[in-house]
């Protein structure tokens, strides 16, 4: 644990929240004191549904770290179970109140006598686990209980499909553009002639999680969550799983071929082939394969650029910028530290360097060291944008409400390929346009240095002074130069010298 203002991955019980309420009819019991339970708000304001959050809390008190919850917990959970009688209850603890060391598994087995729910504890560590973490072995947790019940009772049913069809395993509340990219999916499948089995945990039902493997493969999109399912499932009931990220034209064309050869693999009579599929959408339907051939994104090729952000998107975006659109990624990074050995992988020969960290300083440190002309990120990323004068697109959760849009705008398929071409270009431009701002004299600035538009000055600036404005990092010269001449004005100077700059300076400091 750490005192933080600032972290990419929230604690495990968001995790755990997160893909609890993905679920239709599960309800979550948090034990935690107040403070602790901003999750109900943060998904309301985010992800801006209809339905209330199912998540309630079970308030630790000065009363509980006196003498214990006591029946405090097990009241809670059979309360919820009549009051909204759900199919599944998850308990979970945070990081505060694991501290107490109760034994929460002890409250769960009493409740579950009684309740007509199902009731389970979040088997997760809170102190060696963070937010993602959490969810993925959550899920994979839900996912084994019901499958384990329905082979218990003999209700499990093992045969597949007599069509092709495909399970999305990783779709959960809070994702970045998760459910614009699960709707993607869909219609990619569809095109193939795939059918969509089950989709978890959002919009899900647990009590259809013993159909999950009636699915000819599974499809996880994310690596952040799904994969412990999609392993757990390949283990104990054959089934292949797909990981890899339909992101980009190339990957995109990948997983197809992917699913291609899963599904042939199980038909005997006829051969599936998406090879003219796959051409028809990248010339026709994704505007990226045009577009990284335009004189808009040549105009781009050999431009800095910095990515950070959780595995999956850090490690797409980067080869996409080098791989189709000829952009030069100085650095690229993951906050995801776990996962370290992954991404390296999936971005060796990328990128220039690479940075693993949850620390944003040594991300903020890292960019003001490049320089870069855009970056691609996180909303942290944004704001480190916004102080150094550098474009930000964002790319990865952890986002802001901008990146819950009510338009459609996914990341993942061949739609996903437009609008990620846009966010780039679109980046870079408005770093240019800046610049170009700045050097005709017409910037929305908050102190207007001149009243009048025109680029003529009675200012002049000897050599000394332009060889050490020069000196000073891009993304803070024309700051310097702004105050430099505001200075000079106030006090009736026309010719700028480095001992100007210098005074400048000093009064703005006093």
């Amino acid at each position: 644990m750490k005192l933080a203002y600032w972290m990419y991955a929230g604690p495990a019980h968001i995790g755990t929240l997160r893909v609890a309420s993905s679920f239709k009819n599960v309800h979550a019991i948090m034990h935690a004191p107040l403070g602790d339970d901003y999750f109900n708000v943060m998904r309301s304001m985010l992800e801006r549904e209809r339905d209330f959050t199912p998540v309630t809390a079970s308030i630790v008190d000065r009363h509980v770290l006196a003498r214990g919850s006591q029946e405090k917990v097990v009241d809670n959970i059979t309360r919820k179970d009549k009051e909204e009688r759900p199919d599944l209850i998850v308990s979970t603890p945070t990081c505060t109140s694991s501290i107490l060391q109760e034994d929460l598994q002890n409250f769960v087995d009493r409740a579950s006598i009684t309740s007509n729910s199902d009731v389970i504890l979040a088997d997760v560590n809170h102190y060696r686990v963070n937010e993602l973490q959490a969810a993925d072995r959550t899920l994979e947790q839900v996912v084994r209980y019901y499958l384990e019940k329905a082979r218990r009772q003999g209700t499990l049913d093992q045969s597949i499909t007599k069509e092709p069809s495909a399970n999305i395993i990783g779709i959960f509340t809070l994702g970045f553009h998760n459910q614009h990219d699960c709707r993607e999916l869909k219609r990619l499948l569809q095109d193939l002639n795939i059918k969509v089995n089950k989709v978890i945990p959002e919009g899900g039902s647990v009590k259809d999680l013993q159909d999950l493997p009636k699915a000819w493969f599974n499809l996880v999109p994310y690596r952040e969550v799904g994969l412990m399912t999609a392993i757990y499932l390949e283990k104990n009931f054959g089934m292949p799983y797909i990981s890899i990220t339909p992101m980009g034209i190339v990957d995109t064309a990948e997983c197809i071929r992917q699913i291609q050869k899963h599904v042939n693999n199980l038909v005997s009579d006829k051969k599936f082939n998406y090879e003219s599929y796959i051409d028809q959408q990248t010339r026709f339907v994704s505007q990226a394969a045009w577009f990284s051939r335009s004189i808009d994104c040549q105009n781009l090729t050999g431009k800095k650029a910095v990515v950070f952000g959780d595995a999956t998107h850090a490690a797409s975006i980067t080869r996409i910028l080098a791989r189709e659109m000829g952009i030069r990624v100085s650095c690229t990074g993951t906050y995801r530290k776990h996962d370290a050995e992954w991404f390296k992988e999936q971005v060796q020969g990328f990128c220039d360097e690479i940075l693993i960290t949850d620390d944003h300083t040594k991300v903020g440190d890292m960019i003001a060291r490049i320089e870069p002309s855009a970056i691609f990120g996180t909303q942290m990323e944004r704001h480190i944008g916004k102080r150094l004068d550098i474009p930000c697109g964002v790319i990865s959760s952890p986002v802001h409400i901008q990146n819950f849009p009510l338009g459609y705008r996914p990341f993942l398929g061949y739609e996903g390929t437009n609008q990620i071409a846009d966010l780039v270009y679109n980046s870079f431009t408005l770093g240019m346009e800046d610049h170009l701002l700045e050097i005709f004299g017409g910037h929305d600035t908050k102190e207007v240095i001149t009243k009048s538009p025109s680029t003529d000055t009675d200012l002049t600036w000897n050599y000394e002074s332009q060889l050490e404005l020069n000196k000073i990092p891009g993304f803070v010269r024309g700051k310097i130069k702004r105050n430099t001449e505001k200075f000079a004005r106030q006090n009736n100077i026309t010719d700028i010298t480095v001992e100007i700059m210098y005074a400048a300076k000093e009064a703005l400091s006093a």
